[in-house]
Protein backbone atom coordinates (compact mmCIF):
# COMPACT_ATOMS: atom_id res chain seq x y z
CA UNK A 1 0.00 0.00 0.00
CA UNK A 2 1.66 3.34 -0.72
CA UNK A 3 0.82 6.22 1.59
CA UNK A 4 1.10 9.81 0.14
CA UNK A 5 3.08 12.31 2.23
CA UNK A 6 2.38 16.14 1.55
CA UNK A 7 3.67 19.18 2.95
CA UNK A 8 0.45 21.79 3.02
CA UNK A 9 3.10 24.87 4.44
CA UNK A 10 5.30 25.11 1.81
CA UNK A 11 8.60 23.96 1.38
CA UNK A 12 10.80 25.15 4.33
CA UNK A 13 7.63 26.86 5.93
CA UNK A 14 6.64 24.42 8.38
CA UNK A 15 6.59 25.18 11.94
CA UNK A 16 9.52 24.09 14.18
CA UNK A 17 8.62 21.82 16.92
CA UNK A 18 11.07 20.56 20.22
CA UNK A 19 11.02 17.09 22.03
CA UNK A 20 11.22 18.11 25.75
CA UNK A 21 12.93 15.31 27.72
CA UNK A 22 12.46 14.66 31.35
CA UNK A 23 14.03 12.27 33.68
CA UNK A 24 11.17 10.98 35.42
CA UNK A 25 7.37 10.68 35.14
CA UNK A 26 4.94 13.46 35.11
CA UNK A 27 1.70 12.13 36.29
CA UNK A 28 -1.65 13.63 36.18
CA UNK A 29 -3.79 14.24 39.27
CA UNK A 30 -6.81 11.83 39.46
CA UNK A 31 -9.16 14.89 38.72
CA UNK A 32 -7.39 15.72 35.11
CA UNK A 33 -7.61 12.06 33.87
CA UNK A 34 -9.63 12.56 31.45
CA UNK A 35 -8.65 16.08 30.24
CA UNK A 36 -5.05 15.75 29.81
CA UNK A 37 -4.85 17.00 26.21
CA UNK A 38 -4.13 20.35 26.13
CA UNK A 39 -3.61 20.36 30.05
CA UNK A 40 -0.82 22.77 31.06
CA UNK A 41 1.73 21.41 33.02
CA UNK A 42 3.88 23.80 33.41
CA UNK A 43 5.69 26.86 32.18
CA UNK A 44 8.83 26.80 29.84
CA UNK A 45 10.97 29.69 30.03
CA UNK A 46 14.53 30.60 28.45
CA UNK A 47 16.49 34.21 29.11
CA UNK A 48 17.31 35.80 26.19
CA UNK A 49 21.27 35.67 27.55
CA UNK A 50 21.68 32.20 28.34
CA UNK A 51 21.20 28.95 26.73
CA UNK A 52 19.50 27.00 29.07
CA UNK A 53 15.78 26.47 29.77
CA UNK A 54 14.05 26.51 33.11
CA UNK A 55 10.75 24.60 33.22
CA UNK A 56 8.89 25.41 36.30
CA UNK A 57 6.19 22.59 37.36
CA UNK A 58 4.05 23.57 40.85
CA UNK A 59 6.67 24.07 43.56
CA UNK A 60 10.08 22.18 41.43
CA UNK A 61 12.16 23.97 39.19
CA UNK A 62 14.15 21.97 35.89
CA UNK A 63 17.09 23.57 34.34
CA UNK A 64 18.04 22.35 30.82
CA UNK A 65 19.76 22.92 27.88
CA UNK A 66 19.17 22.81 24.19
CA UNK A 67 20.06 19.67 22.41
CA UNK A 68 20.17 19.06 18.32
CA UNK A 69 19.44 16.20 16.92
CA UNK A 70 21.19 13.97 14.57
CA UNK A 71 18.52 13.71 12.40
CA UNK A 72 15.15 15.97 11.87
CA UNK A 73 11.98 13.92 12.39
CA UNK A 74 8.74 14.93 11.33
CA UNK A 75 5.72 15.33 12.85
CA UNK A 76 2.72 14.17 10.71
CA UNK A 77 -1.32 14.18 11.14
CA UNK A 78 -2.97 11.01 9.57
CA UNK A 79 -5.73 11.76 7.42
CA UNK A 80 -8.27 8.88 5.74
CA UNK A 81 -9.69 9.46 2.49
CA UNK A 82 -13.03 8.02 1.62
CA UNK A 83 -14.11 7.23 -2.18
CA UNK A 84 -17.56 7.35 -3.09
CA UNK A 85 -17.01 4.10 -4.59
CA UNK A 86 -15.47 2.63 -1.40
CA UNK A 87 -18.21 3.70 0.62
CA UNK A 88 -20.53 2.03 -1.10
CA UNK A 89 -18.79 -1.64 -1.25
CA UNK A 90 -18.70 -0.80 2.78
CA UNK A 91 -22.38 -0.75 2.92
CA UNK A 92 -22.93 -3.62 0.26
CA UNK A 93 -20.68 -5.82 2.96
CA UNK A 94 -22.47 -4.66 5.83
CA UNK A 95 -21.21 -5.09 9.52
CA UNK A 96 -20.10 -8.53 9.70
CA UNK A 97 -17.91 -7.75 6.32
CA UNK A 98 -14.01 -7.61 6.38
CA UNK A 99 -12.84 -3.71 6.51
CA UNK A 100 -10.93 -2.69 3.29
CA UNK A 101 -8.02 -0.54 3.15
CA UNK A 102 -8.63 2.82 3.14
CA UNK A 103 -6.54 4.84 1.28
CA UNK A 104 -4.57 6.99 3.57
CA UNK A 105 -2.55 10.56 3.37
CA UNK A 106 -0.01 11.97 5.94
CA UNK A 107 0.30 15.46 5.97
CA UNK A 108 3.27 17.49 7.44
CA UNK A 109 2.48 19.70 10.49
CA UNK A 110 5.84 20.18 11.85
CA UNK A 111 9.62 19.38 11.92
CA UNK A 112 11.67 18.51 15.32
CA UNK A 113 15.08 19.50 14.97
CA UNK A 114 16.40 19.89 18.81
CA UNK A 115 15.20 18.87 21.75
CA UNK A 116 15.46 20.17 25.08
CA UNK A 117 16.87 18.16 27.94
CA UNK A 118 16.27 18.00 31.74
CA UNK A 119 18.88 15.42 33.18
CA UNK A 120 18.60 16.83 36.24
CA UNK A 121 16.82 15.93 39.18
CA UNK A 122 14.09 19.14 39.94
CA UNK A 123 14.68 21.72 42.26
CA UNK A 124 11.74 22.54 45.59
CA UNK A 125 11.08 26.04 44.94
CA UNK A 126 9.84 25.92 48.68
CA UNK A 127 11.20 24.86 51.78
CA UNK A 128 8.75 22.75 54.74
CA UNK A 129 10.12 25.84 57.35
CA UNK A 130 12.16 28.79 56.74
CA UNK A 131 14.74 29.71 59.86
CA UNK A 132 14.30 32.76 60.13
CA UNK A 133 10.64 32.48 61.17
CA UNK A 134 11.84 29.86 63.47
CA UNK A 135 14.19 32.35 65.07
CA UNK A 136 11.40 34.95 65.47
CA UNK A 137 9.26 32.96 67.27
CA UNK A 138 11.89 31.54 69.35
CA UNK A 139 12.54 35.51 70.37
CA UNK A 140 8.88 36.51 71.18
CA UNK A 141 8.53 33.37 73.30
CA UNK A 142 11.70 34.26 74.84
CA UNK A 143 10.10 37.90 75.51
CA UNK A 144 6.60 36.76 76.84
CA UNK A 145 8.40 34.28 79.48
CA UNK A 146 10.80 37.10 80.75
CA UNK A 147 8.21 39.52 80.22
CA UNK A 148 5.86 37.06 83.13
CA UNK A 149 9.14 36.55 84.93
CA UNK A 150 9.73 40.23 85.60
CA UNK A 151 6.21 40.70 86.74
CA UNK A 152 5.50 37.80 88.94
CA UNK A 153 9.31 38.94 90.37
CA UNK A 154 7.52 42.62 90.77
CA UNK A 155 4.54 41.28 92.34
CA UNK A 156 7.00 39.53 94.81
CA UNK A 157 8.58 42.43 96.00
CA UNK A 158 5.96 44.90 96.01
CA UNK A 159 2.63 43.04 97.13
CA UNK A 160 1.40 46.22 97.88
CA UNK A 161 1.89 47.86 94.74
CA UNK A 162 -0.35 47.24 91.63
CA UNK A 163 1.44 48.89 88.83
CA UNK A 164 5.45 47.41 88.23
Amino acid sequence: MQIKVKCSCGEGDCPEWAIVELQGVVEAQPLFQDRIQNLQIGVLCRPSSQESYTFTVGYHELIGSKVSLKKPILVLKKIKLHNKEEEEDDDEEGAGGVNSSKAVELDVIGVIRHKILFKTRPKALITSKPKTHHFKFTRIRLLVYIMKFTSNLCRLLNPCSIDC
